[in-house]
């Protein structure tokens, strides 16, 4: 399935581009905030990695591997959801303090 294949480069892309906008951030929120949005991309990678696999190999370990990491995959989505809806209005108003500055 090459359209997962895409989608698997994509949310992993997605996943290393947050993380080098963590190292390079100072405020503490927009820190935490883009840590959940890596979880989330990090999650839907593991979730299409799980996912590609079954469409490869249809074999009984396959599939209890593959349902293993569907499952990680989406807590870590699940998590980094609850993350960034909690951590989002706090970064917009550190973000706001610290333009006023």
């Amino acid at each position: 399935m090459p359209i997962l294949v895409l989608f698997i480069v994509i949310s992993f892309s997605m996943y290393v581009f947050y993380k080098i906008k963590f190292v390079r951030s100072t405020l503490p929120a927009e820190r935490q905030f883009l840590t959940s949005k890596s979880g989330i991309a990090l999650g839907l990678f593991v979730s299409l990695f799980g996912v590609n696999q079954i469409f490869l190999y249809q074999t009984t370990v396959t599939y209890i591997i593959s349902a293993i990491f569907v499952l990680l995959g989406g807590l870590n989505i699940w998590a980094g959801y609850k993350s960034y809806r909690h951590i989002l209005p706090i970064a917009a108003e550190e973000a706001e303090k610290s333009r006023n500055l």
